[in-house]
């Protein structure tokens, strides 16, 4: 048998969703039958979406082997710092992600990622304690692709998280900003409002009509903030966030992201040639610099005004100088 009593970082969650993270290599079914059967919640058999509560009490009828089996075994080794922290209090930490990392793990890299080194930034600050938490693990709560660079914000307690994941799908609390760098140059402001569909199969998307009754809907606004020779420095604000939004928004109204292979211009092009060439990127050069808090939910409403802002990269500001000859990259 299995006591436990919800702690904050338990409460106002889903009961199968609880005992889903408790006994991570259990298959749903399993978690319905052990409800159905083995578990009470405060004394009394409970419905799988029966919200938790602070000190609520579950009893667990299961035997230590098969508690064994079902949970992940707790593994985490201290990982170099690669971020920078932009903004932290004791519910968030916003850091910024540099090139080439993952937020997440995937086949090709599962220890080194993001996500890691801020849980392991936190466990030597003391803030996160592994074996004091059932189920709770600081998180992301938006991902930027791996060669794209600058803020990523975590949620370090449950109520936090809860309340960043809801402020990120509302999306008029928090307002995200990028910088790039794109062929063409564009004089005036972009309020761009289509349709985009994925292509599960070569990890590609495609704009489509906004008339369409195909793919979800999608809003980006872009802002020049230096035109010359060709190219243009913008500000991009996202409205919506779709997979690869931007770089496929930007290059169906004509002004690819430079050193964007999949979404870019022809390897071919003259311009293309040279950015390649002159600053090795083959890659987008893509920077989530800026977010907006435009209010908060509880316990979050003292971020409603914050402005956090990441670092410009240095590469960057190499590209932006020769291409624009100018460091000043304040936007309008």
């Amino acid at each position: 048998m299995i006591k436990i009593i919800v702690n904050e970082n338990e409460e106002n969650q889903r009961l199968d969703r609880f005992l889903k993270k408790y006994f991570k290599n259990a298959a749903l079914s399993y978690i319905y039958k052990l409800i159905r059967k083995n578990v009470k919640v405060n004394g009394k058999r409970a419905a799988v979406d029966t919200t938790l509560a602070l000190g609520d009490e579950i009893i667990i009828y299961i035997g230590e082997e098969d508690t064994k089996a079902l949970q992940e075994r707790k593994s985490i080794d201290t990982i170099k710092k690669q971020f920078r922290v932009a903004y932290e209090d004791e519910n968030v930490i916003i850091v910024e992600k540099p090139f080439g990392l993952l937020v997440h793990g995937d086949k090709s890299e599962k220890k080194n990622t993001l996500a890691n080194q801020v849980i392991s930034y936190l466990i030597e600050k003391g803030e996160y304690v592994p074996r004091h938490e059932k189920t709770f693990v600081p998180s992301p709560v938006n991902r930027l692709d791996r060669n794209t660079t600058g803020l990523v914000i975590f949620g370090k307690n449950n109520r936090a998280l809860q309340s960043l994941n809801e402020m990120i799908r509302d999306r008029w609390y928090i307002r995200k900003f990028y910088l790039t760098i794109v062929h063409g140059e564009l004089n005036n402001n972009l309020h761009l409002k289509d349709r985009i569909e994925k292509d599960e199969r070569i990890n590609k998307v495609r704009v489509i009509p906004k008339d369409s009754n195909e793919g979800k809907i999608i809003e980006t606004i872009a802002k020049p903030i230096k035109t010359k020779n060709g190219y243009s420095l913008i500000e991009v604000e996202l409205i919506t966030g779709r997979t690869h939004q931007i770089r496929a928004h930007l290059a169906s109204a004509g002004y690819p992201v430079i050193g964007d292979a999949k979404y870019g211009e022809s390897g071919k092009n003259k311009k293309v040639k040279y950015i390649e060439q002159e600053f090795h990127l083959t890659t987008q050069l893509l920077h989530a610099y800026k977010l907006l808090f435009e209010g908060g939910i509880k316990p979050l409403e003292y971020m409603k005004g914050l402005e956090v802002k990441a670092n410009i990269t240095s590469s960057f500001e190499t590209i932006i100088t020769k291409l624009f000859k100018t460091n000043n990259i304040e936007s309008k």
